[in-house]
């Protein structure tokens, strides 16, 4: 696909080729490199906390929850570590082709992340009488996402809404743990 081509498959779901240098939805926070090197030590401390957990035999919902969060973040470090290198930039004439003679668009640690899901759920016009927005376009549910950012929120939002008590005893146990571990120093 070209760069901002879509495919409808409904009137609310598009199938819609973009890349972004940022983090979920499209979001730019900070420079490439340190967002690459965030999200890199993120999964390392996410996976260390999936071993914990899956040791202290937590409940099979919770852990599937962390694992989700984990391999949606690994998924999107794939892309931007290893997109650049392997494929030339997309634009809205070129298809991106796979390793290019002359390289990739950009070094390890630069590339995009693809995204392709689009979901204009209510895609409309304010009424004209409404004050400060009306007569503007109005879209519900803008961002373009890819299957990555889909793990992470859905991962996000089962442990907050099924799990939030798990999420508070894991933290005490930590530190239940780490105070343990002082006393035993001294």
């Amino acid at each position: 696909m070209y760069w901002h081509e879509s495919i409808r498959v409904t009137d609310w779901f598009y199938i819609y080729f973009t890349e972004n240098n940022g983090m979920a939805f499209g979001m730019e926070i900070f420079g490439k490199l340190f967002l690459t090197t965030f999200r890199i030590v993120a999964v390392g401390l996410i996976g260390y906390y999936l071993y914990k957990i899956i040791k202290k035999g937590f409940k099979t919902g919770y852990i599937v929850c962390v694992a989700l969060i984990l391999t949606g973040a690994l998924g999107n470090i794939i892309d931007s570590v290893f997109y650049g290198v392997f494929f030339n930039e997309s634009t809205h004439s070129q298809i991106a082709s796979f390793m290019p003679e002359g390289g990739g668009y950009s070094t390890w640690f630069y590339g995009k992340v693809v995204d392709m899901f689009y979901f204009p759920i209510i895609d409309t016009n304010w009424p004209t009488w409404m004050p400060f927005v009306g007569g503007e376009h109005f879209i519900f549910f803008s961002p373009i996402f890819n299957f990555a950012d889909a793990a992470i929120s859905c991962g996000i939002i089962a442990l907050l809404l099924f799990y939030s008590k798990y999420l508070n005893e894991s933290y005490h146990s930590l530190d239940k743990n780490k105070k343990e571990s002082v006393d035993h120093e001294e």
